[in-house]
């Protein structure tokens, strides 16, 4: 009992410590972020709580307001909302067939597939970039949901071809004993069940294409029209070098919409990491 107690007590201290460890960061970037200018640059964050609280709004209102983050948060939804739901839509349907279908040189497309996941994104820009500029996509929302599509296509197959192929086969042979259609299965029972792993995959594939800036700036450049918020903070270190406060200002803002979509589907995630590493 004794032993157990020890072992439990440093596990928990662990986990405490990296905790703090990666909230301390985030606790600063929030801080220094309602911090005026000169007082970040004499002072840490955490001499905020030492004194009489000086807070202002005016680095999140300069961002949004002189700093087109306003637009860029809302090019950053219209980019990464179609951007998730596209690849898990059609990686959905791929990875049922791939699990559940027989077909001609399915071994080997799906060993293609894999294939991808270890081809760097970097050596496909220049040949896509031309095809899109042939098609004139380049600069368009249509334009980046496609490539961010294919670029989280293969991960997507992969991911819930995995999940789908260890569902019960017994419940998917009974509906197809009692006559029900392969579009009627995978509706009904196959998605249904698979709701752990497609929001795994929503969080992934939202968080990679929010947080996103090489594909942004080489098919929508640093229009800002269409920029999302990577590409906007990215300017504004460029103009504003040592204006910390507007950083801060900005990253906090980017950080809001991946909070919120990381906690809201939590429980999902966590069932769809834990899902198979339990045999009964």
């Amino acid at each position: 009992m004794r032993k157990r107690f020890v072992s439990r007590f440093f596990l928990h201290l662990a986990i405490i410590v990296l905790c703090v460890l990666w909230i301390t960061p985030t606790l600063g970037l929030v801080v220094s972020s309602f911090r005026p200018k000169n007082l970040i640059a004499l002072t840490g964050w955490w001499e905020a709580f030492k004194s009489s609280f000086q807070f202002t709004l005016d680095n999140y209102s300069h961002v949004l307001n002189q700093g087109h983050m306003g637009t860029s948060f809302m090019n950053s939804l219209i980019i990464s909302i179609p951007s998730t739901v596209m690849p898990i839509i059609i990686g959905a349907f791929a990875a049922y067939a791939f699990a559940w279908l027989k077909f001609p040189f399915k071994e080997g497309l799906y060993a293609l597939i894999i294939g991808l996941l270890v081809v760097p994104n970097q050596m496909t820009l220049i040949p896509v970039l031309k095809l899109f500029n042939t098609l004139e996509l380049t600069g368009s929302f249509p334009g980046i949901w496609l490539a961010h599509t294919a670029y989280g296509l293969p991960f997507a197959i992969y991911l819930l071809r995995n999940f789908m192929q260890d569902l019960p086969v017994s419940i998917l042979e009974s509906a197809s004993i009692d006559g029900a259609t392969h579009a009627q299965i995978f509706f009904k029972l196959v998605l249904p069940m698979s709701v752990p792993a497609i929001a795994s995959l929503a969080i992934f594939q939202f968080l990679w294409v929010w947080n996103d800036l090489l594909i942004a700036l080489i098919f929508l450049g640093g229009t800002k029209d269409v920029a999302p918020m990577t590409v906007t903070i990215s300017n504004l270190v460029n103009s504003y070098g040592g204006g910390w406060e507007y950083l801060t200002a900005a990253a906090v803002i980017s950080m809001i919409v991946p909070m919120i979509v990381f906690f809201a589907l939590q429980k999902y995630f966590v069932r769809g990491i834990l899902t198979g590493s339990v045999k009964e």
